[in-house]
């Protein structure tokens, strides 16, 4: 094999590292004396590195159940409409965690590739027919730079809101960005939330995957709930934290039926809904929705409650990451999905909708 170093450029390197080393000692302490310079990650294709309005195409899905075009209830859950979503703009996909407000219209919404997505739901009736007004930007970090570029930070998974202020989890390095939106939208800085040393030691693929703020009036008001994907304890159970509140600690969620956590949403009865999914070779993709009271979590808790819906490849899904609820002015509770397509061209970008009906 042929070495990629030749003897000339061998013998100038060496040359160089004596030349070097041959310098007087005060100008080596002198740069010495300097800062290293700040390493620069080169940004993913798909990064996001400066705000842009984007468009983004919609083609609607008017059934959910690919063998029986006609059937609309799966489990407590009623369909209502769902969108595929595409662009030509290469930072769009990814889209892992998505929080909308009290009219299910205006929405903010994450990439793993560490970038934002915000926008508007645009209704046809009860059904999702578009989206519109939509800007990707980056994540940026304490400096004010990108996160991807600054720090090569990535697989921004997890939203959860309070206020102005919003939170997202990122996996990869198990930190939590605190932005708020009072200061400057999608512009605004983001702080590093203090976790707890055994969140730092969650797997790095495996780790914070779904936030929840609990509001004013419910238990552990004040307190972030942050659970991983599949980091487990002892006893094969998903390890989650209760952050900053009046009562910090770590409990478990029964792990079954090998699902992990992909997201979860704090409903206004109280109820913790917890958005999971599977992957196998022979069994294909699935994804569950279990239900859980609040008053459930706590400090040493093992958490776990009943199934309300369950769906496979003989639905439209794919890799649904997201979930978020709202209630309309008929007071009916909808439930909103998204979906990751990991930038594969196999894969698909679904915003689907569903009434609770229990």
């Amino acid at each position: 094999m042929r070495s990629g170093l030749s003897r000339r450029r061998f013998l100038q390197a060496t040359a160089a590292g004596w030349s070097l080393a041959a310098l007087p000692g005060a100008v080596r302490a002198q740069d010495a004396t300097q800062p290293p310079p700040r390493r620069a990650f080169k940004p993913d294709e798909h990064s996001v590195i400066e705000a842009v309005t984007i468009e983004v195409n919609a083609r609607p899905l008017p059934s959910f159940d690919t063998r029986d075009r006609a059937r609309v209830r799966f489990g407590s859950l009623e369909y209502r409409s769902g969108l595929v979503l595409t662009s030509s703009f290469r930072g769009f996909g990814g889209l892992s965690g998505i929080r909308l407000d009290a009219k299910g219209e205006r929405f903010i919404a994450v990439s793993d590739k560490g970038s934002w997505f915000t926008g508007r739901i645009v209704y046809r009736g009860r059904e999702m027919a578009g989206l519109e007004d939509v800007e990707a930007s980056p994540l940026l970090g304490p400096d004010g730079r990108p996160i991807t570029t600054a720090r090569g930070w990535y697989d921004s998974e997890s939203l959860a809101l309070d206020g102005s202020v919003v939170y997202v989890g990122l996996e990869r390095v198990n930190q939590v960005l605190r932005y708020d939106f009072a200061n400057g939208f999608t512009r605004a800085v983001g702080q590093i939330v203090p976790l707890p040393p055994a969140a730092k030691r969650l797997p790095n693929n495996r780790g914070l995957e779904a936030l929840v703020f609990v509001p004013k009036g419910q238990p552990l008001a004040g307190t972030l709930i942050a659970i991983s994907e599949r980091g487990l304890d002892a006893q094969g159970n998903i390890v989650g934290f209760l952050v900053g509140g009046k009562t910090p600690g770590q409990f478990s969620v029964r792990r079954t039926d090998n699902f992990d956590i992909s997201d979860a949403v704090l409903l206004p009865s109280g109820d913790l809904l917890i958005l999971e999914r599977k992957f196998s070779w022979l069994g294909g993709v699935g994804i569950r929705i279990r239900r859980i009271p609040l008053a459930q979590v706590m400090p040493g808790a093992l958490i776990d409650g009943p199934a309300i819906f369950n769906a496979d490849l003989g639905h439209e899904i794919d890799n649904m990451e997201g979930i978020d609820a709202h209630v309309t002015e008929k007071g009916e509770t909808v439930l909103t999905m998204i979906s990751d397509d990991n930038f594969s061209l196999i894969q698909r970008n679904l915003l689907l909708q569903f009434t609770l009906m229990d």
